[in-house]
């Protein structure tokens, strides 16, 4: 009995006594060997180029290394608060963040609660709506530019020659007023599957006894839906307006490759305007400083969002 107890200590002392007499360093060294590889891919292709840009943003910066970039100071910010280009592009996200967020949430919310029921073939509908979310925004936005385009694109054919609504011959990319709206009835069709799998999950994490109660009660289904299900959807909404926030700021690609910002900058966004000042212009400097006053804005609408979602 007692050399059971002597042994049974020599074994559980054993181990502290050699993490003790191992020195720190020298058990945190595989640890950052393990993100080191991580962690300089992160400063070499992103900290690096931020950093880069944001000095880049003082100068009137010539991309030949061997002439020179005059500092500017704040030139640069100072000519982008005056350039009507740019409040026409801040109002273009605006516009298109706008009616784009609310279709999103407001259909994502619908296609939820009819998917949230049982009925045959519901997982197979469930991965067809979800199915343009992971498609490359190169390929739809081509496969808008067919269905758009003028005169022989299906959608020009049938409200210019059919409804008569359009002028066949221009077409919805080459107009100023239809434009935007080709561009937000796509964002809304890629997008809303997203916003679908996320209310479809707070849909199936709240209790089915809370509207058996409530039935039980004589709540009818616009009761259950509005002092229920909106309510526990609170953090869910928050949460998925702050991504499409993000991203309606950030959209690029679709007005790049189908109007290029046009036209007369009907469609232009900060980022296509950044874009086409840094590679059109090569006017890098003041592309860079479009680049930084995009990002607070984007910051600032973010942190309002998560202000809100905390409360």
């Amino acid at each position: 009995m007692g050399l059971s107890r002597i042994a049974a200590r020599h074994v559980s002392s054993t181990p502290v006594t050699a993490r003790r007499g191992t020195p720190r360093w020298r058990r945190l060294v595989p640890i950052y060997l393990m993100i080191l590889p991580g962690m300089a891919l992160f400063l070499f292709w992103t900290l690096y180029p931020l950093v880069y840009a944001f000095v880049m943003s003082f100068f009137d910066w010539n991309p030949n290394p061997s002439a020179e970039s005059p500092f500017v100071g704040f030139a640069n910010y100072t000519r982008a608060f005056v350039d009507p280009v740019l409040w026409q592009a801040l109002g273009n996200v605006l516009y298109y963040a706008a009616v784009t967020i609310v279709a999103q949430m407001v259909l994502g919310l619908a296609m939820a609660l009819l998917l949230n029921r049982k009925f045959p073939g519901r997982s197979v509908f469930r991965a067809l709506y979800y199915l343009p979310v992971i498609t490359s925004w190169v390929v739809v936005s081509y496969v808008f530019a067919y269905l758009f385009s003028a005169p022989d694109g299906p959608v020009s054919w049938l409200f210019g020659n059919v409804l008569h609504l359009i002028d066949p011959d221009q077409g919805w990319m080459g107009s100023t007023t239809l434009a935007m709206p080709m561009l937000m009835i796509l964002g809304v069709w890629k997008g809303v599957g997203f916003t679908m799998v996320i209310f479809l999950a707070g849909l199936q994490s709240i209790p089915a006894e809370l509207y058996e109660a409530a039935a039980i009660d004589g709540a009818s289904r616009w009761q259950r839906f509005s002092f229920i299900t909106l309510p526990l959807l609170r953090s869910v909404s928050a949460f998925i307006a702050v991504i499409l926030i993000i991203g309606a700021f950030g959209s690029f690609i679709q007005m790049f490759v189908l109007t290029k910002g046009g036209p007369l900058h009907a469609t232009e966004t900060l980022l296509t305007y950044a874009y086409s000042n840094a590679f059109a212009t090569f006017d890098f400097g003041y592309a860079a400083a479009l680049s930084y006053i995009f990002a607070a804005i984007t910051l600032m609408f973010a942190l309002v969002q998560i202000r809100l979602m905390r409360r």
